[in-house]
C-alpha cells in the first residue's frame, strides 16, 4: 500500500529524497563545523594528490571549468533556448529556477559556515569560502536537472545512459576540486547533499502543482 501511494504521487518520493539529502548535509555540515571531518578530508586529500601526475593534471584542470558557473550559464542559455524553440517552456523554466535557487542557496550556505578553503596543489586558491562546493552543488544542479528534463518521458534506454552520463560529469567535477586542492573532500560531498535536496525541492513542488486541477491553481 505505501510503494502504490508514492508510485500513485511522485511528489513523495521528492519530498522523500529533499528530507534525507537535507538531514545528511546538516549531520554533514556538524561533523564539518566541529572538526570531526578533519582526518577524513587530509586523508582522501593525501591519498588522491599520491597519484598527481601532469597528464591528471591538464585532465582535472580542464574537467573542472565544466562545473564553472559562468560555463554552466552558456551550457544553460543553449538548453533553455533550445526547450523554448520545441514548446517545452515548463521544462526551460525549471532549469532556470533551479540554477537560480542553486546560487542563492551555494551563496546563503557559504556565509553560513565560512569556512576556510585548503591549501590548494595546484592552481591559485579562489577568493571565497570552502563549504560546501560551489562547484559540486552547480554541477548536480545543472546536469542532474538537465538529464532528468530531457530524458523525461523517453525510452527506459535512453533515460539510463542520460542519467550514467551526468553521474559520471558531476563525479568527474568533483573529484577534479579534490585533485586540485580547491575543496576538501567533505566540501564536494556537502555540495551534492545541497544539491541533491534542491533539486527534490524544486521538482516536488512542479511534481505537487501538475497535481492540482487548474481550477483550484
Amino acid at each position: 500500500m505505501v510503494a502504490l501511494g508514492l508510485a500513485m504521487r511522485p511528489f513523495l518520493r521528492w519530498e522523500l529524497l529533499c528530507v534525507a539529502s537535507a538531514a545528511l548535509f546538516c549531520g554533514l555540515a556538524a561533523a564539518t563545523s566541529t572538526g570531526n571531518m578533519a582526518r577524513f578530508d587530509d586523508s582522501i586529500r593525501t591519498s588522491v594528490h599520491a597519484l598527481a601526475t601532469p597528464v591528471l593534471t591538464a585532465l582535472a584542470e580542464n574537467v573542472t571549468w565544466l562545473g564553472a558557473l559562468g560555463v554552466l550559464a552558456l551550457i544553460g542559455a543553449v538548453a533553455v533556448a533550445g526547450f523554448s524553440r520545441v514548446g517545452m517552456r515548463d521544462r526551460a523554466r525549471l532549469l532556470v529556477a533551479t540554477m537560480a535557487g542553486a546560487v542563492a542557496v551555494e551563496n546563503a550556505l557559504k556565509f553560513t559556515f565560512q569556512r576556510a578553503r585548503p591549501l590548494p596543489f595546484f592552481g591559485t586558491d579562489p577568493a571565497t569560502y570552502s563549504f560546501p562546493s560551489g562547484h559540486a552543488l552547480f554541477s548536480l544542479s545543472f546536469y542532474g536537472t538537465l538529464a532528468i528534463l530531457v530524458s523525461r518521458g523517453g525510452h527506459p534506454g535512453i533515460r539510463a545512459a542520460t542519467g550514467i552520463a551526468a553521474t559520471l560529469l558531476v563525479a568527474a567535477i568533483g573529484w577534479s576540486r579534490i585533485y586540485l586542492g580547491m575543496h576538501y573532500p567533505s566540501d564536494v560531498l556537502g555540495g551534492y547533499l545541497v544539491a541533491a535536496a534542491w533539486i527534490a525541492a524544486v521538482f516536488a513542488w512542479a511534481a505537487r502543482r501538475a497535481s492540482v486541477p487548474a481550477q483550484n491553481l
